[in-house]
C-alpha cells in the first residue's frame, strides 16, 4: 500500500467521520425518542468509565505504533516498523486481558460506591467484552496510520458505526418493555457488537493489504527491550493524557447529576437533564470534530515523518494548515449553535430545552476544536506531556466550576456548560503557547483566523436578519430552519471566496481527492 499525504489522509478520515456523524445523528434521534433522555443519561453515566478502562488497556500504545512506525518507514526500515508493531501488539494483548479481569471483579464495587444511579449495573456489564476487542483493533489501526494509510481506519469505523446503530436500537427496542435500564443495556450490547464486527473487518484488511516484507533485506534487529522502551516513552504520556481526560469525564458523569440534585432536582429529573446535555447539546457541539479529530489522527504520523526528515519548515507548514482548516470548520458551526440552539435541538431531537446548554457551550466551541487539533500536533512532535499538563490545569477549573455553578438553581446545567467552556479556552491557549515555544510557530492570523472570522460574522448577520425579520422570531419551522442554514452557509462560502480565505489550490486539492487522485 502506498503512503498518503497528510491532508489526503485527513480527508479520508473526514469522509468516514462525516458518514459516521450522519449515521450517529440518526442514531441519537432514534435513541432519544426510544429510551428518552433518562435512558441516554443512564448509558452516559457508565460509558466514561468504560472509556477510562479502555485508555488503561491500550496504554497509549496505538499512538506510539503510529508514530514509531512512521519514523521507521521514513528511514526506509520496513522490517523495523514490523518489529515495533509486533512488540507493541503483544503488550496490548497482555494489558487488555488484565484490565478486563479487573473490571469484571470490580463491577460490584463500582455499583455500590461510584455510579450515581443503581439502574446502570447491567448496562455497564454489557460493555466489558469490548475492552479486549477495541484494544486489539486499535493496534491494527495504529499499524496502518503509521504507514500513513487512513483508509482501513475509515472503513472499519463506518462498519462499526452501522452495526452499532442497527444492533443497539434493535436490542433496545426488544428490551424496552422490561424497563428503561434494560433498554440502556441494549444500547451497550450494540456498542460491543459494532466493535466486534469492525475488528473482523480490520483483520481482513490487515491480512490482505499489509506491505510485503522482503526476506532478503539486510536487517540488524533492535533489542526488544530498547524497542519496548521507545514505545512506552511515548505511550506513557499519551496514556496519562487520555487517562486524565477520561477520568475527568467520569467525574463529570458522577458529579453533574448529583449537583443538579443539589440544585433541587429529583434523581430522575437530574438523569434526564444530564441525558439531554450529553446526548443532545454535546453531540451537536462535537459535530465539527469530524474535521478536528480527523486532523489530529492524521497529524501524529505526518508530523513524526517531517521530524524524522529534520524538516522543521514542513512541520510548521502542516501545523498552520491544520489550524486553518480547524477554524474554517469550527467558526461557522459555532455561529449556528449560538444563534439557533433551541431550534436545532427541537428540530433534530424534539427537546428544545437542550438548547439552553448548547447556546452556552457554543461560546467555547472554537477553543474545543483548537484543543483537539493542537493536541494531535503536540503528540506528533513527541511532546505528549505538554497536553497532559494543560489538560490537568484546565480540568481542575472545569470540575470546580461544575461543583459550584451547577448547584446554583438559577444556573443549573448552564453552569455546567460555562465550566466546560472555561476548560476549552484554557487548554487551547496553553497548547498554542507550547507550540510557539517548541517549533517557533508564527501563524498568519489574518489568513488562518481573520478571513474565516469575517466570513462567519457576515454569515451570522444574514442568519440573524432572516431569522428575525423575514421569517419571524417565534416557532421557527423545520423548513424555516433549513432556509436560514442554507442562506447562512451560502453567505459564508461567498465571503470566503471574496476575501481569499479559500484559494484555487484548495479547490484543486478537493477535486483531486474526490477523484481519488493524489
Amino acid at each position: 500500500m502506498s503512503r498518503q499525504s497528510f491532508v489526503y489522509g485527513a480527508f479520508i478520515l473526514l469522509l468516514a467521520s462525516l458518514c459516521n456523524r450522519l449515521i450517529g445523528f440518526v442514531y441519537q434521534i432514534l435513541m432519544i425518542r426510544l429510551i428518552r433522555p433518562e435512558g441516554v443519561g443512564l448509558f452516559n453515566m457508565v460509558y466514561p468509565i468504560y472509556v477510562l478502562v479502555l485508555v488503561l488497556a491500550t496504554a497509549g500504545i496505538p499512538v506510539a505504533i503510529a508514530k514509531l512506525m512512521a519514523e521507521e518507514v521514513a528511514r526506509g526500515n520496513l522490517r523495523g516498523a514490523y518489529r515495533v508493531f509486533s512488540i507493541a501488539f503483544w503488550c496490548i494483548v497482555a494489558s487488555s486481558l488484565f484490565f478486563t479481569l479487573v473490571l469484571m471483579l470490580g463491577a460490584p464495587l463500582l455499583q455500590k460506591y461510584v455510579f450515581p444511579n443503581p439502574k446502570v449495573y447491567y448496562c455497564f456489564l454489557s460493555l466489558v467484552p469490548g475492552i479486549i476487542i477495541v484494544s486489539l483493533c486499535s493496534a491494527f489501526r495504529g499499524f496502518f496510520q503509521g504507514l500513513q494509510q487512513m483508509t482501513p481506519t475509515a472503513v472499519t469505523q463506518v462498519v462499526e458505526q452501522l452495526v452499532r446503530v442497527i444492533a443497539g436500537l434493535g436490542i433496545a427496542w426488544f428490551m424496552l418493555p422490561r424497563g428503561i435500564e434494560y433498554a440502556a443495556m441494549g444500547i451497550s450490547l450494540g456498542v460491543v457488537l459494532g466493535e466486534f464486527v469492525g475488528f473482523l473487518f480490520m483483520l481482513a484488511i490487515y491480512f490482505k493489504k499489509r506491505p510485503f516484507l522482503s526476506p532478503f533485506a539486510v536487517y540488524c534487529p533492535e533489542p526488544a527491550l530498547k524497542v519496548t522502551g521507545r514505545i512506552f516513552d511515548l505511550a506513557v504520556p499519551v496514556t496519562l493524557t487520555r487517562f486524565v481526560s477520561t477520568a475527568f469525564l467520569s467525574v463529570d458523569a458522577m458529579l453533574i447529576p448529583r449537583r443538579l440534585q443539589a440544585a433541587g432536582m429529583t434523581i430522575n429529573e437530574a438523569t434526564g437533564v444530564y441525558g439531554q446535555f450529553v446526548g443532545i447539546a454535546e453531540s451537536l457541539l462535537f459535530t465539527p470534530s469530524i474535521v478536528t479529530i480527523s486532523l489530529a489522527t492524521a497529524l501524529v504520523p505526518a508530523i513524526s515523518d517531517a521530524l524524522a526528515q529534520n524538516d522543521l519548515s514542513l512541520v510548521r507548514g502542516r501545523t498552520e494548515e491544520a489550524l486553518r482548516l480547524t477554524m474554517l470548520a469550527g467558526l461557522p458551526a459555532t455561529a449556528v449553535f449560538f444563534l439557533l440552539p433551541r431550534e436545532l435541538c427541537h428540530a433534530i431531537f424534539g427537546y428544545a430545552d437542550a438548547g439552553v446548554a448548547l447556546g452556552t457551550l457554543a461560546l467555547g466551541g472554537p477553543f474545543l476544536y483548537l484543543q483537539q487539533t493542537t493536541t494531535g500536533i503536540l503528540q506528533g512532535l513527541g511532546r505528549a506531556e505538554r497536553p497532559l499538563r494543560n489538560l490537568i490545569i484546565a480540568s481542575a477549573f472545569k470540575v470546580a466550576g461544575i461543583y459550584y455553578l451547577t448547584a446554583i438553581p438559577t444556573l443549573g446545567i448552564r453552569g455546567t456548560a460555562l465550566s466546560l467552556c472555561a476548560a476549552y479556552i484554557i487548554m487551547s491557549l496553553l497548547n498554542y503557547r507550547d507550540l510557539k515555544k517548541i517549533i517557533a510557530l508564527r501563524v498568519d492570523f489574518g489568513y488562518c483566523l481573520g478571513k474565516p472570522l469575517v466570513a462567519t460574522a457576515g454569515m451570522a448577520v444574514v442568519m440573524w436578519y432572516v431569522r428575525n425579520f423575514m421569517l419571524g422570531s417565534d416557532d421557527l419551522s423545520r423548513a424555516g430552519l433549513l432556509i436560514v442554514l442554507f442562506l447562512g452557509a451560502a453567505t459564508y462560502l461567498l465571503l470566503l471566496f471574496l476575501s481569499g480565505g479559500v484559494h484555487s489550490h484548495d479547490l484543486r486539492r478537493l477535486a483531486s481527492f474526490l477523484g481519488w487522485r493524489r
